[in-house]
């Protein structure tokens, strides 16, 4: 992840524009990131700043490649790698051992004379004997605990230099969001999955539907708040490539300006960033896939919606799986339930509450049953599969009592 420091970010007529890189005007940035991968690749046992000199030094003939691209770039590869850090503070153990046993011999000397008797490479090997190690194992040591000093034990790496690139343009944006003061979603499609992620990552939202299958989500930015903005703004920030994985969406975001002036990021799906996640699942388990595929578009004159409406209730919010619409304009709500958490069906039993003036349907596993537990109109259970005859049966219940 980037920081804030990272972001290269141009702005222009009220427009926020992330740096980028295109295959068309930077394409020789695949060249340069193949070699800083090749670079990881080979560097096991050398240190960061060591790697990052190496970044540097790939780059330095490219005049497009300004300082904080560099570091991104060094950051990136960063991300993918595992170092020493020497959590078990065995440096700084030895450190203090080394200058014990130093100090003792102050002062040093590069030759001995006659009124300085300890030189340097004399000392080095008596302390080395002390420790019992040699000295190119202590000077490797010595400063392991120290960020530049940490030496890389395996780089996970991307694919290939087009990933790299790939995820440079993605974090670009990510680094942008950290000055936004508010976010704009707008949805026409997997709706359910983005208010899912919205929620996971703690984000403060709002939400309206601004038509038949289109909803908004306003969503309050880092900038917006007075406390705890740097782990807010990360959360921002990882929310992104989930958001890339999904279709049908809009985002607008307000960014404020290092000269106090407001301006606007705008991305959708036709941007076509890759943010390196797989797309979603258009459904949450099989149960409702094999349900969805058995029931069809139409039956009995029910229209199946997937994630067909948003609910809410105050500050309450709830997606079902689907939504059935009958001719007559009749609208029924079904939720499925199939996990077994005593958390999550504690949940369930509050949603159903606060959305009792609603038409829902809750469908259930046989297995998450109590025995002799009390069933009513608006369960279903079903043992493996969702049968659609009970189904029908339930909505047809509502249509013609409701």
């Amino acid at each position: 992840m980037l920081t804030s420091e990272h972001a290269v970010l141009r702005f222009e007529n009220g427009r926020a524009m992330p740096d980028r890189l295109l295959r068309g005007t930077h394409g020789q940035y695949l060249a340069l990131a193949g070699r800083m991968l090749e670079l990881y690749r080979c560097g096991a046992g050398r240190v960061r700043r060591e790697l990052h000199r190496g970044v540097e030094a790939i780059c330095a003939n490219e005049s497009d490649c300004p300082a904080r691209r560099i570091a991104s770039f060094a950051r990136l590869l960063d991300d993918a790698s595992e170092y020493d850090d020497d959590n078990g503070a065995q440096a700084s153990k030895l450190r203090l051992r080394v200058f014990e046993l130093s100090a003792a011999r102050h002062p040093l000397v590069r030759s001995a004379d006659e009124l300085f008797g300890n030189d340097e490479l004399a000392t080095k090997a008596a302390i080395a004997t002390e420790v019992g190690m040699s000295w190119s194992e202590i000077d490797s040591l010595l400063y392991a605990d120290v960020f530049d000093f940490h030496r890389l034990l395996k780089f996970n790496g991307y694919p290939d230099a087009a990933a790299l690139l790939a995820r440079y343009n993605v974090a670009q944006v990510q680094a942008a969001l950290y000055r936004a003061e508010s976010m704009r979603l707008t949805l026409q499609r997997d709706f359910k999955t983005v208010l899912r992620y919205t929620k996971l990552s703690g984000l403060l939202l709002d939400i309206k539907r601004v038509g038949a299958s289109e909803y908004r989500i306003d969503v309050s930015g880092p900038a917006s708040i007075l406390r705890e903005t740097r782990r807010y703004g990360l959360a921002m920030a990882r929310f992104v490539p989930w958001l890339l994985a999904c279709q049908g969406w809009q985002m607008s975001a307000i960014l404020q300006t290092p000269w106090g002036r407001k301006a606007v990021l705008e991305l959708s799906e036709r941007d076509k960033l890759n943010g390196h996640i797989p797309a979603p699942s258009e459904f949450d388990s099989s149960v409702e896939e094999s349900f969805a595929k058995k029931f069809g578009q139409c039956r009995s004159g029910w229209t199946l919606i997937r994630e067909g409406g948003i609910l809410w209730e105050n500050q309450h919010v709830f997606v079902p799986d689907f939504a059935f619409r009958h001719e007559d304009g009749t609208e029924v709500f079904m939720e499925i339930v199939g996990f077994w958490t005593p958390e999550y069906l504690a949940s369930k039993k509050t949603t159903l509450r606060l959305f009792s003036r609603r038409n829902l349907l809750l469908a259930i596993a046989e297995s998450l049953l109590k025995p002799k537990v009390e069933l009513g109109e608006n369960i279903i259970v079903y043992k493996t599969a969702l049968k659609i005859e009970p189904v029908i049966a339930a909505l047809e219940r509502y249509r013609l009592h409701h």
